[in-house]
């Protein structure tokens, strides 16, 4: 989503703008995903019909596809937290 906002001097460019709201965009959406794998995740646990079983393989494996391209993008965009070394 693309947000247009009236550029006067002193704020920020139009492109920083964008480049914020994007940023932010892929934040909730990582949100999202990560609880819409919670709940294919809890569903594929709690049926027992095979065909569902199946069904909700598919919608798992969905999700973490959809997941790893938002964390690629947020590692792009240099959007995830480093990494505290292991002692």
């Amino acid at each position: 989503m693309k947000i247009f906002f009236h550029q006067s001097s002193n704020n920020p460019t139009q492109a920083d703008i964008i480049v914020d709201c994007h940023k932010m965009t892929i934040r909730e959406e990582l949100a999202q995903t990560r609880y819409a794998l919670e709940i294919a995740y809890s569903n594929f646990d709690n049926v027992t019909d095979p065909d569902l079983i199946d069904c909700y393989i598919y919608e798992v494996n969905a999700v973490l596809k959809r997941y790893r391209y938002l964390l690629e993008q947020a590692a792009e965009m240099n959007l995830l937290p480093e990494e505290k070394p292991t002692v």
